[in-house]
């Protein structure tokens, strides 16, 4: 039968099947050529149509020399050695990267974070002023392979028979081919802005922040790592005595035996198994039974966690005794950044051990203390913003108490008269809204009846009609274009709104509520970000920007600066954008990040 080869390869390549493509396509092939050989059929994918020229070598005077004339810009990727293209000529020079810091010429490169932190404390002289890897990103937040290989497969039909790394030279003109294409993209995407106002610039940002690193207090880690090691002794002990035998706790299998048979419980969740021991499963049958053993259980998954959290960071301490975490920009589908070896974003904020942890995060030799500065409540505002309700931007311009101010107006009572429980109801209200939360979500969340689950969104919703407009209209949009945007235009594909399955169609309908807020959000902490690098640089500060946590910035600040790099961090911060409400940055001093930040 007759195969489409664009649309099988659009179908595969969105499902993420790179090998079968290839088979499929050169079975096609062989097919079309009656009985060709392997590697005719080869030549007949569309897999191999791009042609490198020639490299051409050249020694590092020569390369300084050619560098000199070009006037247009130059990609280049480069380890020990450079490969340099422009679009016409391809040179591999023994020239090292080092070498390129300080020159005049504009680069295009793929991972310019990386290309930085490899030039060290000279990484910021470079001028980029492309990088393929964030165009793509910008293009499709959803990708999972964010590596040259995988890119240039998909949009420039380019197979390598390497799995490993590509040669330098052909890293080069991949570059340079791929920022044609995808910069003509993200133009008509309308993500111009959000690519040279927030994702380049923040690369060089980062690179910053991730070269400085932030000092641990190790013998204090490790102290906290044995003292949770004994809590978890002591915890399996309790959960032994409890059952009266001992089982390896960390064995669905051994769980399963003794929940759902030795204690004859039910299971909430069924999997191949048997019922689930998944944390979710555990939570809600211990909500349900409240038995001894399952308090104990969590408790030790809990404990077991913080400790590995601890070893983690232990594990990444540097020589220097700083941990230098490594930034992700293309780490989500919002925009919002991710942190890795070691994950600085996951460590708990309100519990014990979280703020143990952070607490041994502390200020550096030479500096004086750490500054914390964070957005108050900033998805809320901007929800409030988008939303246009006037209600909610009433609260937010008389700086009252959000969620008592909504308490007031929904319970129907003064605000000196919302109770801490009425405000908390609100509270999980007004946040579940900003996450597509369905009444029963809230129901289970705040332990009432479906019924008055309803009644109180129907409340809300009555009062802040707004929200309700807006977020009906999120969806829509969404439905309509198969995308979100934020306010600066940085785009979220949504394709599952359109799947047959509803419980798929559901997710996607929660996570596009959410995309535009949540981008928002991330969107404007980068550009604060961004904005607090240059002005420190321009005002000879010596402080330094350390870390980047959701929504909090944490600096490490030289003697003598502490005045003028608050100023100049809540000025930055408060207005890098104009929105119908104010943002509202909350500053706080320590010696460590949890003292800092609170």
């Amino acid at each position: 039968g007759s195969v489409n080869d664009s649309a099988v390869k659009e179908v595969f390549t969105r499902l993420g099947f790179k090998s079968l493509t290839e088979r499929v396509l050169r079975l096609r092939g062989s097919a079309r050529s009656g009985e060709a050989s392997e590697a005719e059929a080869d030549d007949a994918s569309p897999f191999s149509e791009i042609t490198f020229p020639v490299a051409k070598e050249l020694d590092s005077a020569a390369t300084i020399q050619w560098l000199q004339a070009q006037k247009g810009p130059v990609a280049v990727s480069g380890g020990q050695i450079c490969a340099f293209a422009n679009g016409l000529e391809l040179v591999v020079s023994s020239l090292t990267p080092e070498a390129l810091a300080g020159r005049t010429n504009e680069w295009i490169a793929f991972d310019s974070k990386g290309l930085r932190l490899a030039l060290g404390s000279r990484g910021n002289e470079l001028n980029v002023i492309s990088d393929p890897l964030l165009l793509a990103y910008l293009m499709d937040p959803l990708r999972r392979d964010y590596s040259l290989n995988s890119i240039a497969s998909d949009i420039l039909g380019f197979a390598s028979a390497e799995k490993t790394e590509l040669p330098i030279e052909q890293r080069a003109w991949l570059t340079w081919l791929l920022n044609e294409k995808l910069a003509i993209d993200v133009e008509t995407s309308g993500q111009s802005r959000v690519f040279s106002e927030i994702e380049l610039p923040s690369s060089k940002t980062l690179a910053t922040m991730e070269f400085a690193g932030i000092k641990v207090d190790a013998e204090r880690l490790e102290k906290l790592s044995t003292d949770l090691q004994v809590r978890v002794d002591a915890v399996q002990t309790d959960a032994f005595a409890i059952i009266g035998k001992e089982v390896n706790l960390n064995s669905p299998k051994q769980l399963q035996t003794v929940l759902f048979e030795d204690l004859g419980m039910t299971g909430t969740k069924s999997v191949k198994t048997g019922y689930s021991t998944n944390a979710e499963a555990l939570t809600t049958l211990y909500e349900q039974n409240g038995h001894p053993f399952l308090a104990k259980l969590l408790e030790y998954r809990e404990l077991t966690k913080m400790k590995q959290m601890v070893e983690v960071i232990l594990k990444a301490v540097g020589d220097d005794g700083r941990v230098h975490t490594s930034y992700v920009q293309t780490g989500t589908s919002t925009g919002r950044l991710s942190s890795e070896n070691p994950n600085l974003q996951n460590i708990p904020i309100k519990s014990e051990i979280g703020k143990q942890i952070r607490d041994c995060f502390i200020v550096g030799e030479g500096f004086e203390t750490l500054l914390s500065a964070d957005y108050s409540q900033i998805e809320m505002r901007i929800m409030a913003h988008l939303s246009g309700d006037e209600g909610l931007i009433d609260a937010f311009k008389k700086g009252e108490d959000l969620h008592r101010y909504v308490g007031a107006r929904i319970f129907g009572v003064a605000p000196g008269d919302v109770t801490a429980a009425m405000r908390s109801k609100v509270k999980a209200m007004s946040y579940g809204l900003v996450y597509g939360l369905s009444e029963y979500g809230l129901a289970k969340q705040l332990g009432m009846s479906n019924g008055e689950a309803k009644q109180l969104m129907s409340d809300y919703f009555a009062r802040f009609g707004g929200v309700r407009t807006y977020l009906g209209a999120v969806v829509d949009g969404a439905k309509l274009n198969g995308y979100t945007t934020t306010t600066f235009g940085r785009r979220r594909p949504f394709p599952d709104l359109k799947s047959p399955i509803f419980q798929i169609r559901e997710n996607a309908r929660r996570a596009a509520l959410n995309a535009p807020i949540q981008g928002t959000a991330a969107d404007i902490m980068k550009l604060a970000m961004n904005r607090i690098a240059d002005a420190m640089k321009h005002s000879g500060l010596a402080s330094r920007m350390l870390l980047q946590v959701h929504d909090e910035l944490v600096f490490e600040v030289a003697s003598g600066e502490l005045d003028t790099l608050k100023a100049l961090v809540i000025e930055n911060m408060r207005n890098v954008v104009e929105l119908s409400v104010p943002l509202d940055v909350h500053i706080g001093v320590g010696t460590s990040w949890e003292s800092a930040g609170h």
